[in-house]
């Protein structure tokens, strides 16, 4: 069974909602309207009816049972601001609420965290941060996690073959505790979505075939993700060829479990992850989920601006699957 097929498997009819604070965007409605159809979720979608209603008729799109809430005029306002006041701990006062709270995103996201919906889909029309910064503020990292992290799926062709990227989103350049715990995170990631987990630290040294201060931050990091996730197979500090290909793996690391049988790649910093991940999409036609972003205590994620509506379909479904895990 190819992945969407067996995640869209574990998800049919089991109503969870997913709010999409760009509700006027034609792609997320688009795509809210198939994941409807369909009965994978119940899709949320903010901004004013009318105007949604017009955009979608324009498009051809029936959105008529589609739920649709206006933040402007949200019964329920109160309730969030109270909350929203009482999560940020003495930092945002009731009048800086209710001002945040007019933002799509803050206001999603206050939806999700109060639990009145599973996950939030933004990022076709809003930035990166635009996305992150609310669930930062709100939902916050998971116990002994540090920091949140942008992991990608990679697919490629119809054999199944599957591969997670990771961080290739969030962190500019995380030392060597936060290193290791993206890798633990993105081991659990990689799990959910039904990849056997061999995590390979990337770095431009194999087990200390270089000598530098970016590939001693790589073992580090793997030593601590070590000792912190013990069941899972981790391993590095490690060049990609070595961590890919198996004649290299046993040349360069003999002794790996890892080494030429990687599902997993976390990249020492995002400068290098970003460039890999695009690199494998352009170059090596794979098809690049993501960012899922990983660590949080609730499904929040973000979408590339150059998204389609096929990406914002395949990124809710994956939305949906980490709710089941929550």
């Amino acid at each position: 069974m190819e992945l969407f097929d067996s995640l869209k498997f574990n998800i049919v009819r089991k109503n969870i909602r997913i709010v999409f604070p760009e509700g006027t965007e034609p792609r997320i409605i688009g795509a809210v309207v198939r994941l409807q159809s369909e009965e994978l979720i119940h899709p949320v979608l903010l901004g004013n009816p009318a105007e949604i209603k017009d955009i979608a008729k324009k498009r051809g799109f029936n959105v008529d049972n589609i739920e649709i809430i206006d933040q402007n005029n949200y019964e329920g306002l109160d309730e969030l601001v109270a909350a929203f006041v009482e999560r940020r701990k003495g930092k945002v006062s009731e009048e800086q609420a209710r001002e945040l709270l007019k933002d799509e995103n803050y206001f999603g996201t206050m939806l999700t965290y109060m639990g009145k919906v599973e996950g939030l889909v933004s990022g076709a029309v809003h930035s990166t941060g635009d996305t992150v910064r609310p669930a930062l503020q709100i939902i916050k990292t998971k116990p002994g996690v540090s920091r949140t992290s942008g992991a990608f799926i990679m697919l490629r062709g119809r054999d199944n073959e599957k591969y997670l990227f990771s961080d290739c989103a969030i962190n500019v350049n995380p030392n060597a505790q936060e290193l290791a715990e993206i890798a633990v995170e993105s081991a659990k990631t990689a799990e959910l979505f039904g990849i056997d987990p061999k995590v390979a630290m990337l770095s431009f040294s194999t087990m200390g075939s270089a000598k530098a201060e970016e590939a001693t931050k790589v073992a580090e990091a793997t030593k601590i993700a070590q000792e912190l996730a013990p069941q899972y197979e981790i391993d590095g500090e490690l060049q990609f060829d070595a961590a890919y290909v198996a004649s290299v793996g046993q040349q360069k690391a003999p002794d790996s479990k890892v080494a030429g049988q990687a599902t997993v790649f976390v990249f020492p910093e995002l400068q290098s992850g970003n460039i890999g991940y695009k690199i494998a999409q352009r170059f090596g036609n794979f098809e690049a989920i993501g960012p899922i972003l990983q660590g949080l205590n609730k499904p929040i994620s973000d979408l590339s601006r150059g998204c389609n509506e096929e990406d914002v379909y395949k990124l809710a479904i994956i939305t949906a699957t980490q709710s089941l895990m929550n």
